[in-house]
């Protein structure tokens, strides 16, 4: 999917019928409402032209095509195109300099960042990476089992689904979770992505942190078990749920739809993902800092954390150079980024992706981080 301009009569007859069709962009006769200025500018630029081309996450796609839409109608000589081809694909462009920017559900590593790993992209000679923290959402695990409304999992027991290890929806320790519900014989269809994918990352670093003694993979963004059904994408998933019975999967939460989503225990409670308590464990996380610069604004999520929390969450990250070879790509990523970041695009991204925006402090810093980029 590419996201470009279309003519803003379009976008509001799109608009008017689901918010989540976002892909309407910039106003073609200049005459459109530019977005309200948000922390320390708007989303406008006089200056910017050209096309501003971004590939990666598919967990975030509804938030880049609502950021798309409004970066544009406030830029109309820009063209936002943004693929949502996983994580590793947008990774990978971005080292080869087929993209601008990635959209990344796992930062880059430290030396994925550095400069000698970058010789390809379009980062100047001596320039390394920066990721900055543009979307946050909780993880859901989704599934379609006839005749069974509400599900309650803890972290050994959806290691053991998801490794193959239970095979059956009335397994015992199913069953144990679910006291007075009648769950049927039906074989569990696990499904995973694909494709090489933060999302899978992070779900597979929640097993593996909170019920290592089943989950003995390492965290990857590529599936380390035999067995299960595999999907291209956050949409494979979904639709590979949607179309079984018996069927488990994991996505962004903003895509489960009319799917069932099981609770997840958290210390002494199960509790749904939310906005709120995804939000919560990213406030709450510590940083990774080591061999980083200032403005590579990375998050160890806490998988432990108890309350009010829910820890099967998802950080995507925006991927940029700090410094570009080409400063008009460099303004363009810096415009662009810089109100992805800020107050008024995450609310703009609320209203369509149900994400749960940055908080006013890590706001405030990555759109500081983003306005560096030279």
């Amino acid at each position: 999917m590419k996201i470009s301009r279309l003519s803003v009569a379009a976008c509001a007859a799109v608009a008017s019928l689901s918010l989540g069709l976002s892909a309407c962009a910039a106003n073609e006769g200049g005459s459109g409402t530019e977005p309200a200025a948000s922390g320390s500018g708007s989303a406008g630029t006089a200056s910017l032209t050209g096309t501003l081309t971004g590939i990666g996450a598919s967990s975030a796609a509804t938030a880049q095509e609502t950021w798309a839409a409004a970066f544009q109608t406030a830029n109309p000589d820009v063209t936002v195109n943004y693929s949502p081809d996983g994580s590793g694909a947008g990774r990978d462009a971005f080292a080869g300099g087929g993209a601008d920017f990635a959209g990344s559900d796992r930062a880059l590593t430290a030396e994925e960042a550095s400069a000698a790993s970058l010789s390809s992209s379009r980062c100047a000679d001596g320039s390394a990476a920066i990721d900055l923290p543009i979307y946050v959402s909780p993880i859901a695990v989704i599934y379609k089992l006839d005749g069974v409304d509400d599900l309650k999992l803890d972290a050994e027991t959806l290691a053991g689904i998801f490794k193959g290890d239970i095979k059956t929806w009335d397994d015992a320790k199913i069953k144990a979770l679910n006291e007075g519900a009648t769950l049927p014989s039906t074989n569990i269809t696990a499904v995973h992505r694909a494709d090489d994918s933060g999302t899978t990352e992070n779900f597979t670093d929640y097993l593996h942190t909170v019920a290592p003694s089943v989950w003995d993979a390492e965290p990857d963004g590529e599936w380390a078990y035999e067995g299960g059904e595999a999907a291209p994408q956050t949409s494979g998933v979904v639709d590979a749920v949607t179309n079984g019975n018996g069927t488990i999967g994991y996505a962004d939460a903003s895509k489960a739809g009319d799917l069932g989503v099981a609770e997840i225990k958290v210390g002494d409670k199960f509790l749904a993902p939310s906005a709120e308590a995804a939000a919560a464990v990213i406030d709450n996380s510590p940083r990774d800092t080591e061999g980083r610069s200032a403005s590579d604004i990375v998050v160890k999520i806490d998988r432990k954390a108890e309350g009010d929390v829910y820890p099967v969450v998802l950080l995507s990250y925006a991927i940029a150079c700090e410094k570009y070879e080409d400063p008009a790509v460099a303004a363009k990523v810096k415009g662009y980024l810089s109100y992805v970041a800020s107050a008024k695009g995450q609310q703009d991204a609320v209203a369509t992706a149900k994400m749960a925006p940055l908080s006013e402090k890590l706001s405030t810093e990555v759109e500081a981080a983003a306005a560096k980029i030279s």
